[in-house]
């Protein structure tokens, strides 16, 4: 049963809606948003952070379970595995099966590389599976790879690489047509032009949208182009610790089985990582969207052979997960809700900001409602706002949320709540990784050669904030990138003898800066066993 104070908020919702519709917040100025992110975002968050000791990113912070991942011990000693029995061997060796690493084995294989992926889920198993709302582009009579850039460029802080951000975004049109012709259905007018809307900090409508399954719709389509090609795909085994050769160059991965633990050797000319984001390891304490196997792997075996991170330190809270009820505890409410007419409102029913300022932005004001301002609403197991989706159909016209946004009404329909009609609650879930591994323009790491990273693994593209669609976007322009580059690369690679005199290197130096842990790394998958009771 709702209590008293619930009940009193819906209906002060219900009776302010049509005054809300009318009613477009002023959006706000650059000081009072820098205001606001400094009080009220994660980000900034001086005792959640932990400032690394050793490795190729010392003296710099980072969110305190990331740093114990990183500054972990390995899984495995150098005396473990004999590196002259190798059980697979290949031009492109790719660690992760989603969006990216689909991307990237589609491109080497057109190459005429040897690929193979591997990966710890099976292949599909994904954030990009996850992404709703869309996949930006700039393919429009009014808009352009200029303005897509401007836009992108100044809702990331002023802080994204100019190159790997110019790419994206002159890249973006053609990977659509990519998709496109791959048979990834768009949404689409009558007459075939594709249908676009805005996003959080787009000037432009470039959002290309699959109703609110657009990644789904995109994995579909990835996997099967994998599956279809024959390239090889590994399914339930883990990248575990990367191989470099005598010359110190990336050479391959020990592997290992997920559920024999069985340990394997996969020696490449080239290593692609693309074992996208870090939304299990819930920093913060922060509810995730993120699928299971998102533990910041990649970030981990990069950093232990000596590749650079680039804004580790900023991850993305995206401003509306589901709050209630509790089962859909921090799952996506995706941005397109508000692109489509859905306004934030606090408890007494005010609508407290624009619905589309960027993500860092829209996430602070909803802590902000929720904690000084005490606007927030009283759930049951923590505060949230009110996102008022009956407002959709007030202005688009009834069959609206049925039409563009099918599985979120689906979603909340599973428990009784018929979104057309009610409002919902939320607040920020823990979504994307802002920060991972630095790369150059061609998709290789700055410092260690012939490894490669794409999609939420690297860092830099997005600057210090990413806006909606930008996500979906980087996993195809640079997760082809990847494969074409790291293919080629591979023609005129010669592997030498294979080392993990890293790990010993990494030892020394933890125990050198009297570094003391029992932890070992890469996560791979959250434990959310309740060992309080006794569950093991």
């Amino acid at each position: 049963m709702y209590s008293k104070e619930f009940q009193e908020s819906l209906a002060a919702v219900e009776a302010a809606r049509a005054a809300n519709i009318a009613y477009e917040p002023v959006r706000m100025t650059a000081q009072e948003k820098d205001d606001l992110l400094a009080a009220y975002h994660p980000d900034y968050k001086k005792s959640e952070f932990s400032t690394l000791q050793i490795g190729p990113n010392k003296g710099e912070k980072v969110p305190h379970e990331l740093c114990e991942m990183l500054q972990a011990h390995s899984r495995i000693s150098a005396a473990d595995i004999d590196l002259d029995d190798i059980k697979y061997d290949v031009d492109v060796l790719i660690i992760g099966g989603g969006g990216a690493g689909a991307s990237a084995a589609i491109e080497a294989d057109e190459a005429g590389a040897k690929t193979m992926i591997v990966t710890k889920l099976r292949i599909g198993d994904a954030n990009t599976m996850m992404a709703e709302g869309g996949i930006q582009a700039a393919d429009k009579p009014n808009d352009s790879p200029a303005i897509h850039f401007v836009d992108a460029f100044g809702g990331g802080h002023y802080a994204a690489k100019r190159d790997l951000l110019a790419k994206l975004v002159c890249d973006a049109p053609e990977a659509i047509q990519w998709l496109n012709d791959l048979g990834v259905e768009f949404d689409k007018a009558p007459d075939g032009t594709m249908i676009t809307t805005h996003g959080g900090g787009t000037s432009r409508k470039r959002m290309h949208a699959a109703k609110d399954y657009s990644g789904a719709e995109i994995m579909r389509t990835l996997r099967d182009e994998v599956i279809n090609r024959g390239i090889e795909i590994v399914d339930f085994t883990a990248a575990i610790e990367l191989i470099l050769d005598e010359d110190g160059k990336a050479a391959g991965a020990v592997l290992m089985n997920m559920e024999t633990h069985e340990l394997m050797v996969a020696r490449a000319k080239t290593v692609i990582i693309a074992t996208g984001g870090a939304g299990r390891m819930h920093y913060q304490g922060f509810p995730t969207s993120n699928h299971y196997g998102a533990t910041a792997d990649g970030l981990v075996l990069g950093y232990r052979v000596g590749a650079k991170l680039l804004y580790a330190d900023t991850l993305q809270y995206h401003p509306t997960g589901a709050a209630y009820p509790q089962q859909i505890f921090g799952a996506l409410v995706t941005e397109k809700v508000r692109s489509l007419g859905a306004k934030l409102v606090n408890r007494d029913g005010k609508v407290f900001m624009h619905p589309l300022e960027t993500r860092d932005v829209a996430a602070a004001s909803i802590i902000r409602e929720c904690s000084d301002r005490a606007e927030g609403v009283d759930t049951g197991s923590g505060e949230a706002v009110w996102l008022d989706t009956p407002m959709i159909e007030a202005i688009g016209g009834e069959g609206t949320i049925e039409k563009r946004i099918p599985a979120m009404m689906r979603m909340f329909a599973t428990y009784g709540i018929d979104i057309r009609k009610e409002p919902i609650l939320v607040y920020p879930t823990l979504h994307y990784q802002n920060g991972g591994l630095d790369i150059n323009v061609n998709g290789m790491t700055t410092n260690v050669e012939n490894l490669f990273v794409a999609g939420e693994a690297v860092g830099g593209i997005h600057g210090r904030n990413r806006l909606m669609g930008n996500s979906l976007l980087d996993v195809i322009v640079f997760g082809r990138n990847a494969g074409q580059n790291a293919s080629a690369k591979a023609k005129d690679v010669k592997v030498g003898k294979l080392t993990l005199a890293h790990i010993a290197k990494f030892d020394a130096e933890r125990e050198a800066a009297g570094i003391e842990t029992d932890t070992v790394s890469p996560k791979l998958l959250p434990d959310y066993r309740n060992k309080k009771n006794g569950i093991k």
